[in-house]
C-alpha cells in the first residue's frame, strides 16, 4: 500500500501550479530552501528555452509544515507562474468577452492530437497547457520533500547526462558530483560535454531539437525495499513507472539493461563473495552492479542504477507537416516556444521521481507517523542485517 503520495494541478501558463504531498512523517525538518535548490537545478542546462531565463521557481509551502518542521498533514505546495500576466485573457478561468485565438495544428509527437481527440475539444490549447513539461516543476519541489527525508538515513540520489545526440560520455571509475553540477550539461566528461555543446548549436541553426540519455543513481539505499510477492509491489516496477512518466522519456533501463540481452547467464549476474562489514562479522559482497541494485523486485544493497532514454522535444523551431483541425488542410504544427535540449533537467526530474517512490518504499517498510519513529525502526532493521552471518 502506498504510503506517500501527491497530485499536481495547474498549467503551463495559468495562474502557477499546485502540489499536494501526503503521507510524509511529522518531525522532519523543511523549509522551502531545500525545495528551492532543486527547482533551479531542473532549470539549468544549455539548449534550454527563454522562459528559464525569465523565470526563478519558488515553491511556498502552505500547509503541513509549522516553525520548520512537518506536522504529518498534507504538505501543500504552491509555485506562482511569472508570465501569467502576460496570459490572463487566454488563460482565465472565467468567459471573456473577446475570442481567443484557437490551436488547431497538432504537433506530432505530442499530447496535441490525442488530446483533443480523446476529451472532445476543438482548442489544442487546453491539452498543451496541462501536457506541458512545466509540471514538472511542481514534482521536482515534491522530490525535494522526499529527498529530505531519504537523507535523513543517508540515502543520497544524483544523476548526470549520458548521451546527447549520440554523443556519449567516457567515465571510467567513479563519477565527481561536483563536476557534473558544473557542468552545463551535468555532464561529468569534459570532452564529450564539447562535442555535445556543439550539437545543440547545429540543432538549434537548424530550427531543431535533440534527445539523449540521462542516468540517476542511489547510494545508501538498504537492503529490502519493496518485494517481490505482487507484481505491484516490485521496487523495480514502480521505480520504471515513475520514470516513464517523465515528459518525453520513451525508454528505461536498471543496472545493465538492455545489454544484458546480448550476452551469457554467467556475464549477467552479479555474483556473491564473502566478506566482512564494518564491524567484522562476516558479510558478503558484490565485486559488480548489473542488476542495478534491484533483484527479484527488492533493493539488494547496492546502489540504485536508472537510465532514461529521452526523446527529442516535439515543438521544433521549423515546425513538422500536420492537419489544421478545422479545415482538414495541411498545415505547419503550432510552434510557441521550444527547447533545443532537456536531457540535463530530465535527470533533474529523474532524481525527483526516484526520490520520491524510495521515500515512498523506505515509509512502507519502516512505518512510523514521527520521523524519530521511522530512523528507530530503520536502525533496529539496519542492526539485525549488519549483525552477521544468515544462518
Amino acid at each position: 500500500m502506498t504510503k506517500l503520495r501527491f497530485l499536481t494541478a495547474g498549467e503551463s501558463h495559468g495562474q502557477g501550479l499546485l502540489a499536494i504531498v501526503e503521507g510524509m512523517v511529522a518531525g522532519l525538518q523543511l523549509s522551502e530552501e531545500d525545495i528551492r535548490r532543486d527547482l533551479r537545478r531542473r532549470q539549468g542546462g544549455y539548449g534550454r528555452s527563454q522562459r528559464m531565463k525569465l523565470e526563478e521557481d519558488e515553491a511556498r509551502i502552505i500547509s503541513g509544515v509549522r516553525h520548520g518542521y512537518t506536522i504529518g498533514s498534507p504538505i501543500g505546495l504552491f509555485l506562482a507562474n511569472r508570465v501569467w500576466q502576460e496570459w490572463q485573457e487566454v488563460m482565465s478561468v472565467a468567459p471573456v468577452g473577446t475570442e481567443v485565438q484557437p490551436v488547431t495544428a497538432p504537433r506530432p509527437g505530442h499530447a496535441d492530437l490525442a488530446g483533443v481527440i480523446k476529451y472532445g475539444l476543438d482548442d489544442i490549447r487546453s491539452v498543451l497547457e496541462r501536457a506541458s513539461a512545466r509540471e514538472t516543476a511542481a514534482r521536482v519541489a515534491v522530490g525535494a520533500i522526499a529527498r529530505r527525508f531519504l537523507e535523513e538515513f543517508g540515502i543520497a540520489i544524483h544523476s548526470h547526462t549520458v548521451s546527447i545526440g549520440g554523443h556519449k560520455v567516457e567515465v571510467s571509475g567513479s563519477i565527481d558530483w561536483r563536476v557534473v553540477e558544473e557542468s552545463p550539461l551535468r555532464c561529468a566528461d569534459r570532452e564529450a560535454e564539447k562535442a555535445m555543446l556543439a550539437e545543440i548549436d547545429r540543432a538549434k541553426a537548424d530550427g531543431d531539437t535533440l534527445g539523449g540519455v540521462f542516468e540517476v543513481v542511489a547510494q545508501g539505499v538498504p537492503i529490502g525495499l519493496g518485494s517481490h510477492v505482487q507484481w505491484d509491489r516490485r521496487l523495480d516496477a514502480r521505480i520504471a513507472g515513475a520514470i516513464m512518466s517523465i515528459n518525453a522519456v520513451k525508454g528505461v533501463e536498471i543496472g545493465g539493461g538492455f545489454s544484458l540481452a546480448s550476452v551469457r547467464g554467467s556475464q549477467a549476474h552479479d555474483i556473491i563473495e564473502p566478506g566482512r562489514n564494518k564491524k567484522g562479522a562476516y558479510f558478503w559482497c558484490r565485486p559488480t552492479n548489473f542488476a542495478g541494485g534491484i533483484e527479484g523486485g527488492i533493493s539488494n544493497g547496492e546502489p540504485i542504477v536508472i537510465r532514461a532514454a529521452v526523446k527529442p522535444i516535439a515543438t521544433l523551431g521549423k515546425p513538422l507537416p500536420s492537419v489544421d483541425l478545422r479545415s482538414g488542410r495541411a498545415a505547419k504544427a503550432h510552434y510557441e516556444r521550444s527547447d533545443i535540449c532537456v536531457v540535463p533537467a530530465a535527470g533533474v526530474v529523474g532524481e525527483a521521481m526516484l526520490a520520491i517512490v524510495l521515500a515512498d518504499a523506505m515509509l512502507e517498510k519502516f512505518g512510523g507517523d514521527n520521523l524519530s519513529e521511522t530512523i528507530a525502526n530503520y536502525r533496529t532493521y539496519i542492526s539485525s542485517v549488519s549483525s552477521g552471518r544468515h544462518e
